[in-house]
């Protein structure tokens, strides 16, 4: 998802005819670009690697099926992917940094795998701040593009255009990060009884998974009038956008909020998360209609 979001940035959002009209190019090659994905996914990957190396407890409870690390591989052979995935990362990273001649951003890819690093050893145990982190994270997967894209190509002349583009990555990223902060909470709720085993003290611990049903539906209600305002601010006057927001995204939506209320099963989460990654995904390939804008 994460490298199919990215192609649609590239491919689709920065050839709109909107910002091609305006003679606005951007800075990334195929091959800068291929490295930029590289990087985010294997870093991605590795993020996972190390989330299910310290997981392993709470997962023989909440997935058990799915459990890979002491099952499938050992905990050293998963580590040795872990650094793998990361170091190759990196590298695809620095490299596309270098093409652009912002040496600089190579930070960014060294304080993501950080970041996931900390995420699984500590932050993932902690209440509601790994999940705020995570999404943020997820939020980034997004505006890298546009950052790498549009950032070397300023100029005093050009620079209030290219900003106004980069808003419109902005507007996605935080409809990105709202939808996976209301995910992981419900994800939270759904993993509660093998986060206790494994002595973490996530939200649903600490409140009882009632108050965290009403967090998550809080949350989820934030962002269905978040996306309401901005539906009816930008995009009303256009059918195509505004029928697709209303029944693709702001129905489903709204199905999550009152749904999350009644949750109790651990199958009623899981449908809830499933239903959340597809309203995320759907968001970000609204992207293809804005040439109709």
């Amino acid at each position: 998802m994460i490298a199919f979001i990215q192609c649609l940035i590239k491919y689709v959002f920065f050839e709109l005819p909107q910002f091609k009209n305006a003679n606005l190019i951007t800075a990334l090659s195929t091959t800068s670009f291929t490295c930029l994905v590289l990087a985010t996914i294997c870093i991605a990957a590795a993020g996972y690697i190390i989330n299910d190396i310290y997981d392993v407890i709470a997962d023989t409870v909440n997935k058990p099926k799915k459990l890979i690390v002491g099952k499938h591989i050992s905990e050293t052979m998963a580590v040795n992917y872990y650094v793998a995935f990361t170091v190759i990362g990196i590298i695809f990273g620095i490299y596309a940094t270098w093409e652009i001649d912002k040496n600089s951003y190579a930070a960014m890819f060294l304080l993501v795998a950080a970041l996931l690093y900390w995420y699984a050893t500590s932050l993932k145990q902690t209440v509601v701040i790994g999940n705020i982190v995570v999404s943020i994270l997820v939020s980034c997967s997004i505006l890298i593009v546009g950052i790498f894209e549009i950032t070397p190509m300023l100029s005093p002349e050009s620079r209030e255009a290219y900003i106004f583009m980069f808003k419109f990555l902005v507007d996605y990223a935080v409809f990105a990060f709202l939808l996976n902060l209301v995910r992981e909470l419900i994800k939270d709720i759904e993993d509660i009884d093998g986060d206790y085993k494994a002595g973490y003290t996530t939200l649903p611990i600490v409140l009882g998974r009632k108050r965290a049903n009403y967090i998550a539906f809080a949350i989820c209600t934030l962002t269905i009038f978040v996306i309401t305002y901005y539906v009816i601010t930008y995009l009303f006057e256009n059918q195509y956008l505004l029928l697709y927001f209303i029944f693709l995204i702001i129905g489903p939506l709204a199905y999550c909020a009152i749904k999350v209320l009644t949750a109790t099963t651990k199958s009623q989460y899981t449908q809830l998360s499933i239903i959340l990654k597809i309203i995320m995904f759907i968001g970000m390939c609204s992207i293809v209609i804005l040439k109709f804008v």
